[in-house]
């Protein structure tokens, strides 16, 4: 695949992964599409480049031991190439700084699991809106997922049309996971390629930067459910990779008599109707059948070097305690949960508010706070948006009937708000902002050069005051479409961010959006 130049966009088109600082990348990595202070539209049309130096709090996970500080970034050719932390004032020679007082800076925000729908269902959300949601919420890096698009990204040829429709169209870098099929599973020449064009993974229903599957039927007709037997082929093949596996694990067991979505008695308005067909079980039912292949990926085991990562968790009972103890057995898996199983439950959401409806389901009050102690206490290692929007017709806004309305949560732009505003009662801190959402992201897909302020890393900035609050209402910048199907409108959050930086470019400023889109496809190698 041959990278593009654009004289008007001097941006790079695709960043490769698995690779160190070097001559070569930094010279590659350079003028950016900014020059990142002034006005935004000023600085575009005066493109002089990113050289530029930073004072604020700052913090780092590698560089300064998980410590906040008062200090100077530099940043060059898109990387961090300076951090002082004592008397900065008299060491940024003759480059542009730019003051950001008290405001927290801290490594742009990296979601592992955005819906982003294009190419194909551009009308639901799409490459342009998406990413420029991101930048105004703090995301430097989004891994799309492989279904909602048309068609799926489930091989080379589908994952071509895929970078296509990127190209020249984000304004925050993105990469992508690679779907895990029952059409492909047993097909290892086919894994090899999609793997080989670049995906960070693969998800199943049961993930591209990884492969991602899925367990129960997912809505999307060219992305069928797959089995612990297709799991445990694609595991064998990426543990070559050393990619992960992603699995929305969800096995539909049948309702056993406690629902008959026929009889006139049933409500399809009323949100306990809906929890009842996505019972916790199938959570738990699937996890177990999860953990009969998973032992592979232990030391010495047949698919040592994969990884399998479950997504979406929303029961922190039963399912949650059998990743723990996988975890203490020593199988190489990790989990996430969304905020909106952080900052909704069942009793909240009204008859007929379809805008509340995902799978797996919001589950009750007692389930969120476990879930949050779970999260604290590390047993859940990432968080993620799983942004799924649609067009509102599709919601069933009208009638409110959730056994038909389109099941997905609009929500990559709110996360960093959301995740303070409903952590603090919970003590979170900004070290486990940044792991939750920059750090350990970053690990899962691989990107090396990404989730955290260090030397050598992409300049991936977010510039946010945690004490602002605001209400969120369809006028906020945030809301680039569709804001009538979000659950999060009319909510009052605080966070409000007030610079997004990507590899040095500034992408987003207070309400303004970069005019040139300068993120770009992330491919691994």
């Amino acid at each position: 695949m041959e990278a593009f130049t654009s004289d008007t966009t001097p941006c790079i088109p695709f960043v490769l992964l698995h690779q160190e600082p070097s001559k070569a990348i930094s010279e590659r990595m350079q003028p950016s599409c900014s020059q990142p202070f002034l006005d935004i539209q000023q600085a575009y049309s005066d493109a002089k480049g990113g050289d530029f130096w930073c004072s604020f709090a700052c913090f780092t996970a590698t560089v300064l031991q998980s410590s906040w500080l008062t200090a100077s970034v530099q940043v060059k050719g898109g990387n961090i190439i300076s951090i002082l932390e004592e008397d900065w004032q008299g060491n940024v020679g003759t480059g542009i700084v730019i003051d950001y007082g008290d405001a927290v800076v801290m490594p742009g925000l990296i979601d592992v699991h955005a819906h982003l729908d294009d190419p194909g269902r551009e009308e639901w959300e799409g490459f342009p809106s998406g990413t420029r949601a991101a930048a105004a919420g703090g995301l430097t890096t989004l891994v799309d997922m492989p279904l909602n698009s048309f068609p799926s990204t489930v091989s080379e040829k589908t994952f071509e049309l895929k970078i296509q429709a990127a190209e020249k169209r984000i304004y925050v870098d993105v990469g992508f996971w690679g779907g895990l099929v029952p059409e492909n599973a047993f097909n290892r020449s086919a894994l090899d390629g999609l793997l080989k064009a670049g995906v960070l993974g693969l998800k199943a229903r049961k993930f591209l930067l990884s492969l991602h599957s899925f367990m129960c039927p997912s809505g999307i007709n060219d992305f069928p459910m797959t089995n612990a037997g297709h799991i445990k082929e694609g595991l064998s093949v990426l543990a070559k990779y050393k990619r992960p596996l992603l699995v929305h694990a969800e096995i539909e067991q049948g309702l056993e008599g406690i629902l008959e979505l026929e009889d006139s008695a049933v409500d399809p308005r009323s949100y306990s109707t809906y929890l009842k067909t996505r019972p916790a079980s199938w959570e738990e039912v699937a996890i177990r059948e999860l953990l009969t292949v998973t032992n592979g990926t232990r030391t010495g085991g047949p698919a040592e070097g994969a990884h399998l990562h479950v997504v979406h968790l929303s029961d922190a009972r039963s399912s949650l305690e059998l990743i723990k103890e996988a975890k203490r057995s020593g199988d190489s898996i990790t989990v996430e949960t969304c905020t909106h199983y952080l900052a909704f439950s069942a009793e909240e959401i009204q008859d007929g508010d379809t805008r509340f409806k995902c799978a797996p389901p919001i589950r009750d009050a007692a389930n969120k706070e476990t879930l949050w102690e779970a999260l604290m206490g590390g047993h859940i290692d990432l968080l993620s948006s799983d942004h799924s929007p649609t067009v509102p017709e599709l919601k069933r806004l009208s009638d409110g009937n959730f056994l038909k309305a389109w099941g997905g949560i609009s929500s990559l732009q709110f996360v960093l708000p959301v995740t303070w505003t409903y952590g603090r009662k919970y003590g979170i801190t900004l070290e486990q902002l940044a792991s939750w959402w920059s750090e350990k992201p970053a690990k899962l897909a691989g990107l090396n050069l990404k989730g955290a302020v260090a030397i050598g890393n992409h300049a991936d900035i977010v510039v946010w005051e945690p004490e602002v609050e605001f209400i969120l209402n369809d006028t906020h910048p945030v809301y680039i479409k569709h804001p009538s199907i979000s659950a999060y409108m009319g909510s009052r959050l605080s966070g409000k961010v007030l610079a997004t930086f990507v590899r040095g470019n500034l992408v987003y400023k207070e309400g303004q959006h970069a005019p040139a889109a300068c993120g770009v496809p992330i491919l691994a190698r």
